[in-house]
């Protein structure tokens, strides 16, 4: 790296860390190469091994999870004292087909794609390991940084739970992190003090009964009636029973039940989602929505055998880490390079970290400022405007020197 890229501006105190143009151009073929090897949850052994050799290169000494996957790497010693700063990553993608066309990069493994920005993720905390790296060894680096590349992100609850107890976050103060935004410019972040996701777990109900004639329904169980009631009563009992402004709501996905029509089926089968604002109500959600469930379905003279999917609690974003991150991308872009964003109903397992130490995800711009299409997460033709890593790199240096220096 050379110091030249760092050269002062008249007049301003400029941090050190911005990225000289090789290693820009070398993380932009890194992501590319990610996205032509996409891996599932807890099988990126691929992945992992990039990611462990370009920092080995560096002179560093990762340890790779007893998951088998992903891996944390210390820029620096931790001797006990203040605790460190973390910068995480989710290094899985998705099972879904790429769908891009004519784009060098795309996924050549089929039915598999990095159509959430989990490679610019990645991506984006390798680059800032490795010039953090170089300051530390400048003697610029006040204070150690750790670096946590999760596996299994898309996987319930999601593999940061599973992190969290491999104890990547001994020593650890507060942890930050970011997530592609194709509705945010790239160059710009947004940002939001306090829920920045919503908590989302899976619903999986069956309904039984006895059977019978269309003609005779007083003779048993009206299956197909309390399935229905059940789809059709359950979200609005849910809905009476927990404060409006939680947004706890029941979404069904799938009903499925009987096979001719003029007989009563023995069994139903309904599955859905249950999301929520509020990280309080989330955590009263499984005994509400299942009373609710067992209440309709007793009326109705079916027995109900439940099973509610615990997914991920909404992440709370901590003013102080949102401020950091605040301050980290005005220093680097100016001020008007950070925006507001409004709370996603989509789920994020970056929340499991933030039970136990406080922390901030932003929304890092990935749009290219003159595309007019919205290519939205989760699709198959994802994509994302390259500039973005350079903004998530120097924002994360950034925010380490300031956190290292308060």
């Amino acid at each position: 790296m050379s110091p030249e890229s760092e050269a002062d501006q008249p007049g301003e105190a400029v941090l050190p860390g911005t990225l000289p143009e090789a290693l820009r151009a070398e993380l932009v073929e890194f992501r590319r190469d990610l996205h032509m090897h996409p891996e599932l949850g807890n099988q990126e052994f691929r992945t992992t091994a990039a990611i462990k050799a370009r920092l080995e290169k560096a002179g560093l000494r990762p340890r790779v999870l007893a998951l088998g996957t992903g891996l944390i790497c210390d820029i620096g010693e931790w001797d006990g004292g203040r605790p460190m700063l973390a910068l995480r990553a989710d290094i899985d993608a998705l099972p879904i087909p790429d769908t891009k066309s004519e784009c060098p990069y795309r996924s050549t493994v089929p039915d598999r794609a990095h159509a959430c920005g989990h490679d610019v993720h990645t991506t984006v905390v390798l680059g800032a390991g490795l010039v953090l790296a170089e300051l530390h060894r400048r003697g610029q680096l006040p204070r150690p940084v750790r670096l946590v590349f999760q596996p299994a992100e898309e996987v319930l609850p999601g593999g940061a739970a599973d992190v969290v107890e491999c104890g990547v976050l001994e020593g650890v103060g507060r942890i930050l992190a970011v997530h592609c935004d194709p509705r945010v410019d790239a160059g710009k972040i947004g940002l939001r003090e306090g829920a920045i996701t919503s908590a989302c777990d899976r619903l999986e109900i069956s309904l039984d009964g006895p059977g019978g004639h269309t003609a005779r329904p007083h003779l048993t169980t009206d299956l197909v009636t309390a399935a229905a009631r059940v789809v059709t009563d359950v979200p609005a009992l849910v809905a009476r029973r927990a404060d409006a402004r939680s947004g706890l709501a029941v979404t069904w996905g799938r009903i499925d039940s009987g096979h001719a029509p003029n007989v009563i089926p023995q069994h139903a089968e309904l599955s859905g989602t249950v999301r929520c604002l509020d990280l309080d109500t989330w955590r009263q959600a499984p005994d509400l929505v299942v009373a609710a469930i067992d209440e309709i379905a007793n009326l109705h003279r079916a027995k109900s055998e439940i099973n509610y999917v615990r997914g991920v609690p909404p992440v709370v974003n901590d003013p102080a880490a949102t401020e950091l991150l605040r301050e980290a991308m005005a220093a680097r872009c100016g001020a008007d390079s950070v925006e507001g964003t409004e709370q996603s109903l989509g789920g994020e397992d970056f929340s499991w970290y933030l039970e136990h130490v406080p922390g901030a995800m932003a929304r890092l711009g990935v749009r290219a400022p003159d595309d007019r299409i919205v290519r939205d997460l989760h699709q198959g033709d994802f994509d994302v405007d390259e500039s973005a890593i350079t903004v998530g790199v120097e924002m994360f240096t950034a925010a380490a020197l300031i956190d290292a220096a308060d």
